[in-house]
């Protein structure tokens, strides 16, 4: 996965074409991933002890991992690699070269 949880990054297509949020879940089998306040769907939930009262909660909905896109310098960018010469492999944004961290 090129994308890690706590990252900011854009939505390129779809519905919510656009949006900016945080990374909250990454699930790499799926590849899918959840996006702080985008796509937001209502849950109808059952009274239980936790919450006697019940009702409607609104939370966010998966979105696929190819309609998301990394924000690096407050523009979105795709993501390569680099072989450094001690051997390791580190992610840089390919409209800047810099070095991705997290």
């Amino acid at each position: 996965m090129h994308l890690k949880t706590g990252m900011n990054v854009k939505v390129i297509s779809g519905n919510h074409k656009g949006k900016e949020g945080k990374l909250l879940y990454v699930h790499p089998q799926k590849e899918r991933v959840i996006i702080e306040g985008v796509n937001l769907i209502k849950r109808h939930t059952k009274p239980t002890q936790d919450n006697p009262q019940g009702g409607i909660v609104e939370r966010e909905g998966s979105i696929h991992i190819s309609n998301v896109m990394l924000i690096h310098s407050g523009k979105p960018t795709r993501i390569g690699y680099k072989k450094l010469d001690d051997g390791s492999k580190v992610r840089i944004a390919i409209k800047t070269g810099d070095e991705i961290s997290l």
